[in-house]
């Protein structure tokens, strides 16, 4: 499709790219009820999903994921499914394996292209809830894992109607690059702190599958992607990871009418991750860049996000 002519200005102060992201990161507050659910996976392991609900009964669902080391009560998830849930929309916030408080059962647990976990979730909201109009919206690795499902080959239920993908890194080998930048340090070693804090408890429960030395060598989180999230879910290297895993390889296949909306100023972003060439030549694909947002930090009116109106928006068709 055609690229989308955006029409997002953010208030004064936060079309700086690094305060808006901040800001949203660390000082929005969202309030929301919202109960949990814990299934058990095919392999033995478990998610915990946090729902909330439209008040009049729905047939309609937003299935959200959150980004690295998120968890289903962040605010750019629960101000999405508030949202959604005053139009009529229940909301599942999809907590990956170790992020909801209590660490997963396996040595391994979630990456940037596990796509396996969300297609039980979607089965679960169809087999169990009856869900009959399913949405997806992800934020940064959540959103990276719902363009890779739409467009790896998977087979896409019918319920499935529409996905958003946020400050997306799809092209994850050139994000790593910039997230390793030194304007991105700070940023860099918040994700990388609580990382290998869960890695050393891993390595005491699973001592024959890592070394206590091996958790001890990571200093970046290419060094953890290379020594972890790599070997635990079967890719040779970082490098293999990021390769096979970038959903920017998978977005020509999708038939699922998606939107993507990355900021100009989201400074995780490589120039790689901005898909204009694959979003001309697919009529499912949708690409929206707003010179301002920062990551995910796309603040508007009355807490409401613009990339939040903007999902509204389009999976409703209004």
């Amino acid at each position: 499709m055609p690229i989308l002519e955006s029409t997002y200005k953010p208030p004064f102060l936060f079309k700086n790219g690094f305060v808006a992201t901040v800001y949203s990161g660390l000082a929005r507050r969202v309030t929301l009820e919202q109960e949990r659910e814990r299934i058990t996976l095919k392999d033995g392991d478990f998610l915990d999903l946090d729902w909330s609900y439209s008040k009049e009964k729905s047939n309609k669902l937003i299935i959200l994921l959150h980004g690295l080391e998120g968890h289903g009560q962040r605010p750019y998830v629960t101000g999405a499914a508030k949202l959604f849930n005053a139009n009529g929309v229940d909301a599942v916030c999809m907590n990956f394996r170790g992020c909801s408080g209590e660490e997963n059962l396996k040595y391994y647990s979630y990456h940037s292209g596990a796509t396996g976990d969300l297609i039980e979730v979607i089965q679960h909201a169809i087999t169990n809830k009856n869900y009959t109009d399913i949405y997806l919206k992800g934020i940064s690795l959540g959103a990276n894992i719902i363009l890779k499902y739409l467009g790896e080959g998977n087979v896409i239920p019918n319920e499935v109607k529409a996905a958003v993908a946020v400050s997306v890194p799809c092209n994850l080998s050139g994000a790593a690059k910039e997230l390793h930048a030194l304007k991105n340090k700070l940023y860099h070693d918040r994700f990388l702190k609580p990382l290998v804090k869960r890695l050393e408890e891993k390595q005491r429960r699973f001592p024959g599958y890592l070394k206590e030395a091996d958790v001890k060598s990571i200093k970046t989180l290419y060094d953890f992607d290379n020594v972890y999230t790599s070997k635990a879910h079967g890719f040779k290297d970082a490098e293999d990871y990021y390769d096979k895993c970038a959903s920017l390889q998978f977005l020509p296949n999708i038939k699922t009418p998606s939107l993507i909306i990355n900021a100009l100023n989201d400074s995780f972003l490589s120039p790689e991750c901005y898909p204009v060439k694959e979003a001309k030549n697919n009529a499912n694909l949708y690409l929206e860049m707003p010179n301002f947002g920062g990551h995910s930090g796309f603040v508007h009116k009355k807490n409401v996000y613009y990339n939040e109106r903007r999902a509204l928006e389009f999976v409703l068709g209004e």
